[in-house]
C-alpha cells in the first residue's frame, strides 16, 4: 500500500486530492470524527468509494492502516501542517458545506 514519507507529499497532489466534491466529504467527516472504518462509510459505490480513498492516500492526504480484514482510515494532520501548514485547517473550514457520509451506525440509528 503507497503512503508517501511526509517529506515526498507533493503539493501539486494534495490539491488535486482535494479537487473532488467526495474527497472533500471524506475529509470533512475524518476531521470531525477521526479515524474511520472503510467498510462503515457510504458514499456511492464501494468500488467508487475505494477511488477516492486511493487519490487521498496516494496524494499524502490519509493513511490507511489494516487490522485483520478491516481497513482504517486517517488524516496525516502532523505530516500536511509540517509541510504545508494552515492547508488543511482551510480545506476543513471550506468543506464544512459539503455532505457527511452516510456510517453503519447512522443506518443503524435510523438517522
Amino acid at each position: 500500500m503507497l503512503h508517501p514519507d511526509a517529506e515526498q507529499i507533493e503539493l501539486s497532489l494534495v490539491l488535486a486530492a482535494l479537487s473532488d466534491p467526495t474527497r472533500l466529504s471524506i475529509i470533512r467527516q475524518l476531521a470531525e470524527d477521526g479515524e474511520a472504518m472503510c467498510r462503515r462509510l457510504d458514499f456511492g459505490s464501494k468500488s467508487n468509494l475505494s477511488y477516492h480513498f486511493a487519490k487521498l492516500r496516494e496524494a499524502g492526504v490519509t493513511r490507511t492502516r489494516i487490522e485483520g480484514t478491516a481497513r482504517h482510515i486517517s488524516l496525516r494532520r502532523e505530516d500536511l501542517d509540517a509541510r504545508f501548514p494552515g492547508l488543511l485547517d482551510s480545506v476543513i473550514k471550506a468543506a464544512a458545506s459539503y455532505p457527511r457520509l452516510t456510517t453503519e451506525a447512522d443506518v443503524t440509528d435510523g438517522a
